[in-house]
């Protein structure tokens, strides 16, 4: 069986040194948020996130680059589930598609093992975002500490 252009699922499990409460927050908290999230290099302006956090809820905010602040990329994202300290999965949009994404909260050897799901990729893209992820996961190492 081969795999078609886009049918491959990113499937990262990493280790954070805190609780599963502080791990949400940072996912959670606009003001967090804006301290971690997006590859080094990449920022995210506090006043660009908006976040209903809710079934249904939207979440939205601007990834700049750092280098060039004319390079932005939107995240715009419906939420599908909400279980406070376990669980977000919702779909992200954008003009040529659509894509789900999941993160799982659990609490592992005193701090909280995080399982992300997000597709369907490329395997040109799953390893892009993959290197993307684990470069905003270095950031957020940084904040919990």
């Amino acid at each position: 069986m081969t795999e078609s252009a886009a049918d491959r699922e990113l499937v990262i499990t990493r280790m954070f040194n805190a609780p599963r409460e502080r791990v949400y927050q940072a996912f959670t908290d606009p003001d967090l948020l804006s301290r971690w999230f997006g590859p080094v290099g990449f920022s995210v302006p506090r006043e660009t996130i908006d976040f209903d956090m809710r079934v249904g809820g939207l979440q939205r905010f601007v990834m700049v680059s750092d280098e060039d602040p004319d390079f932005k990329s939107a995240v715009n994202a419906t939420f599908t589930e909400v279980a406070e300290n376990e669980r977000l999965s919702g779909t992200e949009t954008w003009e040529d598609g659509t894509m789900d994404l999941s993160f799982e909260f659990h609490d592992e050897d005193g701090g909280t093992r995080l399982v992300l799901r997000q597709g369907p990729y490329t395997e040109e893209m799953e390893a892009m975002a993959r290197e993307g992820w684990e470069s905003s996961f270095t950031k957020l190492d940084a904040l919990l500490a």
